[in-house]
């Protein structure tokens, strides 16, 4: 990738009506380059429409999920660990074993999110999940072989940028590591705007979650008050570092 083209993407397609907007705004105002769908997302159908009328959607990718919102598949919602009265509850141990019942049940879910995406027409282009769950340690494993059974070769990498602590370091830099082993390709960064101070790292994939304020200004979406979107507004990288962006099929 040249120094000076980057990727950002915007997670959460179809997770709600307000972000569809906003993403479909962002894509248009040249504010993105790549967005990440939520195959089990309550505004999933909406999302598809938006990314047909706008015209992106060889720019679609799958954000793979076991945290929020109703499973596509029954057996994973009997599985304490990622579900709790049918629904996930995003209280994953991320370091805890998965035996083969629940192995089973996350490559049954994951496998039905790749195919109600490409059922609905799209070419997936590359794949991150809801909460960096695809870093997992026992999830991971299997979101490769997703992946690669899906004809899925292009995946986010670990955050390794901006401040993060030693221990954490050594941990995303070996999943790093071994998904370029493995075969797969990626960024050499991964971050948000908050990692980004007054320089842009070149080869980098910056996350971006656009949505609309209580004021309907289009933000970057850092959390929620009182159950609206919060967070800092959504400008273009393009105009102020002078890069140019491109999409993950790109790479």
């Amino acid at each position: 990738m040249s120094v000076s083209q980057i990727i950002i993407n915007a997670d959460d397609f179809g997770l709600s009506e307000s972000a569809n907007r906003a993403i479909a705004d962002a894509f248009d105002k040249g504010l993105i380059s790549n967005t990440t769908m939520l195959a089990n997302g309550k505004a999933f159908d909406e999302a598809v429409v938006l990314a047909n009328k706008h015209g992106f959607c060889d720019k679609v990718g799958i954000h793979f999920n076991l945290t929020q919102g109703i499973p596509l598949t029954d057996d994973i919602k009997y599985c304490a660990t990622f579900c709790e009265n049918g629904k996930f509850h995003n209280r994953i141990n991320r370091l805890k074993l998965l035996n083969e019942s629940e192995k089973t049940a996350v490559y049954k879910e994951l496998s039905a999110q790749v195919k109600k995406l490409k059922n609905a027409g799209f070419i997936i282009d590359h794949a991150d999940s809801h909460h960096h769950i695809h870093t997992a340690l026992f999830i991971s494993p299997i979101v490769l072989r997703i992946c690669r059974e899906s004809g899925i070769n292009k995946i986010r990498l670990h955050r390794n940028t901006g401040a993060i602590p030693c221990y954490k370091k050594a941990v995303k830099n070996i999943y790093n590591k071994r998904l370029v082993k493995k075969g797969f390709y990626t960024t050499g960064l991964f971050g948000s705007l908050k990692d980004i101070d007054s320089d842009l790292p070149p080869d980098i994939e910056i996350m971006v979650h656009p949505d609309y304020d209580k004021n309907n200004i289009l933000i970057d979406r850092r959390n929620f008050e009182n159950g609206t979107p919060a967070g800092v507004p959504l400008l273009s990288i393009s105009d102020k570092f002078g890069v140019e962006l491109i999409s993950y099929g790109d790479l």
